[in-house]
């Protein structure tokens, strides 16, 4: 009786029920929403490698080491020599290891020197390898096999020509031995897509004729004489390690920080990467308290639009009262409509989000390399929007209270 009452009342006021619905379904939406990208995007830094037991470098920070090694963001503060790297190599918990050499660029895109092991312990995504959607891999010294982004954004097509830029921000560049376009790479989602992968050698021959950042005047050794060259590298930047058994992984990290020859660093990618979300948990926090507020918002909109309807229903009010309702019915009736209208903006909030989702996944994917994946509300989001269907029913008792409480005489007295 009480429920089709409600509905009848809610009915008779569709515009502003309507729009008190979508303001709290927008608001929902917004929420959920920030949450599915929060957790998302964690999701999507977690993917960006996977299967890496360690990762080997120059003695610095944790996250830094993360940041130049796998998002190629920042500098390493030194490299680490190629003694070290082989001597790392042959300990018997390595199972294999793959060398980083990072440091020049072209156009604004890094360069990093690897091994044809790259692309075979390489994984992102739970486990995936990487593809390559034209071309092939490293064959002769100066192929390049490219990102999905570089060669959307340059308009690279096997076979075009790359000079690969001395440092990030330099004017100076390796003219003299230039790149071919070998391979480009499927779309990832990480930062490979925007990196120009060539081999370890092709970085040292390069630099062959280089010398303090500079070409040495007048000297140009041709590309025939480098390919016979022993282009064994000095240095590497980083190396990605993966070992035997996981039980070997701090006894294999412990020995590689305290490796005497130079001060090295092994860290865990999964332990950088809790680090690295708790220096931004600030923003995050940040961002789900705007979207919380959003939340608040709606509802005190909602208990604005049932205190202004008081006063068109004080007769409607007086009428059930005279009738012999208790104001309990009165309340009740209020803190239904409340609550029918928050559940109705609940499920339309949740209908966009998922609408929003199919529409914007693969776009987010391709842009951004942020996956967010399409599943079913999660226990913490449920207990959210049942949070708000119970937050509409509190606000709601301030217009009931003073509802029931107004007389039936009051009520029907016809003001002037």
């Amino acid at each position: 009786m009480i429920l089709r009452l409600a509905i009848a009342s809610l009915f008779a006021r569709a515009l502003t029920v309507g729009m008190t619905i979508l303001a709290i379904a927008l608001s929902v939406a917004l929420f959920l929403g920030v949450e599915k990208i929060r957790t998302g995007a964690k999701a999507s830094f977690a993917d960006t490698i996977s299967g890496t037991d360690l990762i080997v470098g120059a003695r610095s920070g944790s996250v830094q080491l993360l940041l130049y090694s796998v998002f190629r963001i920042g500098n390493a503060t030194n490299n680490v020599t190629w003694q070290s790297y082989k001597d790392i190599s042959a300990r018997p918990e390595v199972d294999w290891i793959v060398p980083i050499s990072l440091g020049d660029s072209h156009r604004q895109f890094r360069v990093m020197g690897t091994s044809v092991a790259f692309f075979e312990h390489y994984k992102y995504r739970q486990g995936r390898s990487l593809a390559v959607a034209d071309g092939a891999i490293l064959s002769d010294l100066f192929d390049t096999v490219i990102g999905a982004d570089v060669a959307a954004t340059l308009e690279y097509e096997i076979g075009d020509p790359i000079i690969v830029a001395h440092g990030l921000a330099s004017f100076a560049e390796h003219k003299d031995q230039p790149f071919r376009v070998y391979g480009i790479l499927e779309k990832t989602g990480t930062p490979i897509d925007r990196t120009v992968i060539v081999s370890m050698e092709a970085i040292e021959a390069i630099h062959v004729d280089w010398q303090g950042g500079a070409q040495v005047q007048g000297q140009a050794t041709p590309a025939d004489e480098l390919r016979q060259m022993e282009l064994t590298p000095k240095a590497i930047t980083a190396a990605l390690v993966g070992v035997k058994s996981p039980l070997q992984i701090f006894r294999l990290q412990r020995a590689i920080n305290e490796y005497g020859q130079e001060p090295l660093l092994a860290i865990l990618p999964g332990v950088a990467l809790q680090e690295l979300w708790g220096i931004v948990g600030i923003a995050e926090t940040a961002l789900l308290g705007v979207s919380f507020m959003v939340v608040v918002t709606a509802l005190i909109g909602m208990m604005a639009t049932i205190f202004s309807s008081l006063n068109e229903r004080r007769r409607e009010m007086a009428i059930f009262r005279a009738m012999g309702a208790r104001p309990a019915t009165i309340l009740s009736i209020l803190v239904l409509e409340a609550v029918v209208m928050a559940a109705l903006g609940v499920l339309l909030g949740l209908g966009l989000l998922y609408l929003g989702l199919f529409i914007g996944q693969p776009i987010l994917d391709r842009e951004f390399g942020l996956w967010l994946a399409i599943d079913p509300p999660s226990l913490r989001e449920v207990w959210v929007m049942l949070a708000v269907i119970a937050a509409g029913a509190i606000v709601s008792m301030v217009p009931a209270i003073r509802a029931y409480r107004l007389s039936v005489a009051d009520g029907m007295v016809v003001k002037t």
